[in-house]
């Protein structure tokens, strides 16, 4: 299991989020706040505030992977 920030500025990016989770076998779980949701599914992702960065915690083995492939839209300091 591996957790980073993300940010979505456009909703593009969303589109473009999905098709990348897509593509890898694993759970993918975004949380903003108190709530959390499937990280492949649009409407779960348009319900959460986008205006700040999210939490994607991904539970698989090629982790690393699946990072480098979001690194546009990762977030080193997501309190900023």
């Amino acid at each position: 299991m591996k957790s980073f920030y993300i940010k979505l500025k456009e909703i593009n990016d969303v589109y473009t989020l999905v098709n990348t989770l897509v593509a890898y076998d694993g759970e993918v779980d975004l949380e903003s706040g108190r709530y959390k949701v499937d990280g492949k599914s649009l409407l779960g992702i348009f319900s959460l505030d986008l205006r700040k960065p999210v939490k994607l915690t991904y539970h698989s083995e090629d982790a690393e992977a699946l990072k480098a492939a979001l690194a546009d839209f990762i977030v080193e300091n997501p309190e900023a």
